[in-house]
C-alpha cells in the first residue's frame, strides 16, 4: 500500500503574507478584482490606475466612467452634482428649440453629448457607464463566485456614485476614494489625498480667507483615521516601469549627448497663473544654460496655451541641441522619465512633478513663485525635502544631485493592504 504523502501548504510570499484561503473563510474575504470609477480626466483616472498597478491588479480591473452632458449651455453647469446636471440637461433637451446638434458655440460646431460620453482617448466599447444600480447588482450577484470588490474612484464627479455603491453593497465592496471629497469622510473606507489639501486648515491659510467662506473650502475637518496623506499625486511610475521604458526607448535616447535635460511645460491654473511672460523668462534661462547641456527635449501638454508653445518653439526650435516633441504618437514621456539626467518643469502640474520626483533625479521648477494657496504649500514641501530647486538660469546642468525618490503610490498601496486586513480581507493578485 502506497504511503500517503503529507499535504504541504504553500509558503507565504514576502511582503503582505495572507494565509491560505482554506483558513480565511473561503473566497469571501479574498479580493481579486477591482472596479475603477473614473471621470474622463487623465489626471484623475491615472491616479486610480497607478494605485491599481501598485496593488498588482492592473490586469484585473474594469473601468467605469461617470459622464456629464457636454456642449452648449452644459458648460455652465459643471459645478452641479452629476445627477442634477443630467436631470437639468434632460429638461432643457425637451424644451423646443434646444438641440446640441444645431447650436454653435463660439464659431465651432458642438458635438452631441452622446458622442462625447466615454471619450478621452479610450474606445467607446472599452468603457462602461458608471451606473449605481448595475454595479451594485453585479457586486451582489458575483460575490459568491468571485468574492468582494475593491473599488477605486478619483475626482469630484465620482464621489456620489462611488459612495452610493458602497452604501448599497457595504459588505461586498471596499471603497478607496482618491482626492479629497470635502466632507462626510465616513462614506468611504479609505481616502487618499495630498497633504496640501489640508493647507486650508492651517493658521496661515485661515488668515487669508474670510471666516464666512472657510466652511466651503476643502477640507472641512482634520484628517481622520481612514485618511492617507501623500506628498503629491499617485501615478504608475516605479522602478519596473522605468526599466521597461529604458529598454523600449534605448535606440532613440542612448545616442543623445549627455546630460539629457527634459523640459515639461504645463499650463496656467487658478492657483498658478502665467502666460507668455513666463515663456520668455524660461527661454532666456534655457539659452543661458544650454552650453552645459548635451541635449534638451521639450514637451507641451494639452493645457499649454498656444501662445506659450508657439513662442518657445520659435525661440528654441532652431537650436541643434533642442528637440521639441510635435505631439504625435508614440508619446516619449516614459522614455524621458527613464533617460533624463534632470528635469525642468513648470510649477503648475502636481502630477508631472510627482512623477519626476519619483525618479530621484534633479528636478528644477520654473514659476514656483507665481503659485499660491495649497499649490505653494506643495512646492514648499518638495523643496524642504530636497526634491526640487528653483530654475534660475545660472545652473551648470552637468552637476548632479539626488534625494530619496518620492514613493507615494507604493506607500498608499501598503495602507490599502493594512485597511483591508483590518476588515479581515486579503488582496490576492
Amino acid at each position: 500500500m502506497r504511503p500517503i504523502r503529507p499535504i504541504r501548504l504553500p509558503e507565504p510570499p514576502s511582503g503582505f503574507a495572507p494565509a491560505p484561503e482554506i483558513f480565511e473563510g473561503g473566497g469571501f474575504s479574498v479580493v481579486r478584482r477591482v472596479v475603477v470609477i473614473g471621470n474622463g480626466h487623465p489626471g484623475s483616472e491615472n491616479q486610480s490606475l497607478g494605485l491599481v498597478r501598485a496593488l498588482g491588479l492592473a490586469d484585473k480591473h474594469v473601468l467605469y466612467r461617470v459622464t456629464r452632458p457636454r456642449g452648449g449651455i452644459n458648460e455652465w453647469f459643471l459645478w452641479l452634482p452629476v445627477s442634477l446636471h443630467k436631470v437639468l440637461d434632460y429638461i432643457l433637451t425637451q424644451i423646443g428649440g434646444y438641440s446640441r446638434r444645431v447650436l454653435t458655440n463660439r464659431g465651432r460646431r458642438l458635438v452631441p453629448s452622446s458622442l462625447m460620453e466615454n471619450s478621452g482617448g479610450v474606445g467607446l466599447s472599452t468603457i462602461l457607464e458608471a451606473n449605481v444600480k448595475r454595479i451594485v447588482t453585479m457586486a451582489h450577484e458575483t460575490y459568491e463566485k468571485e468574492g468582494p470588490i475593491l473599488m477605486v474612484a478619483s475626482g469630484r464627479d465620482t464621489i456620489s456614485i462611488a459612495s452610493s455603491i458602497r452604501r448599497l453593497a457595504r459588505e461586498k465592496v471596499f471603497l478607496v476614494q482618491i482626492q479629497h471629497p470635502r466632507s462626510h469622510l465616513e462614506r468611504f473606507d479609505l481616502v487618499i489625498a495630498p497633504h496640501h489639501d489640508y493647507y486650508p486648515l492651517t493658521r496661515e491659510a485661515q488668515e487669508q480667507v474670510p471666516r464666512f467662506i472657510r466652511r466651503w473650502i476643502t477640507p472641512r475637518e482634520p484628517p481622520s483615521k481612514n485618511v492617507v496623506l501623500t506628498i503629491g499625486a499617485l501615478h504608475h511610475i516605479d522602478s519596473a516601469a522605468l526599466r521597461n521604458a529604458a529598454i523600449s526607448w534605448n535606440e532613440e535616447f542612448s545616442p543623445l549627448p549627455k546630460p539629457l535635460i527634459v523640459v515639461n511645460i504645463g499650463g496656467p491654473t487658478r492657483n498658478c497663473k502665467y502666460g507668455v511672460d513666463l515663456a520668455k523668462q524660461l527661454a532666456t534661462h534655457l539659452q543661458n544654460i544650454i552650453a552645459s547641456c548635451g541635449s534638451i527635449r521639450m514637451t507641451f501638454t494639452a493645457r499649454t496655451p498656444k501662445k506659450v508653445s508657439n513662442f518657445l518653439s520659435k525661440e528654441l526650435g532652431n537650436n541643434p541641441k533642442v528637440y521639441i516633441w510635435n505631439g504625435e504618437e508614440p508619446n516619449p514621456h516614459m522614455g524621458h522619465l527613464a533617460w533624463a539626467d534632470a528635469f525642468i518643469i513648470t510649477a503648475d502640474s502636481v502630477s508631472m512633478l510627482s512623477e519626476a520626483c519619483s525618479t530621484g533625479k534633479p528636478v528644477y521648477v520654473m514659476g514656483g513663485e507665481r503659485c499660491k494657496w495649497k499649490i505653494a504649500d506643495f512646492h514648499k514641501t518638495l523643496k524642504q525635502r530636497g526634491m526640487t530647486r528653483p530654475f534660475m538660469g545660472c545652473e551648470d546642468m552637468s552637476d548632479s544631485w539626488s534625494y530619496p525618490p518620492l514613493n507615494d503610490t507604493a506607500e498608499a498601496a501598503n495602507r490599502v493592504h493594512e485597511a483591508l486586513a483590518e476588515r479581515g480581507w486579503t488582496l490576492r493578485p
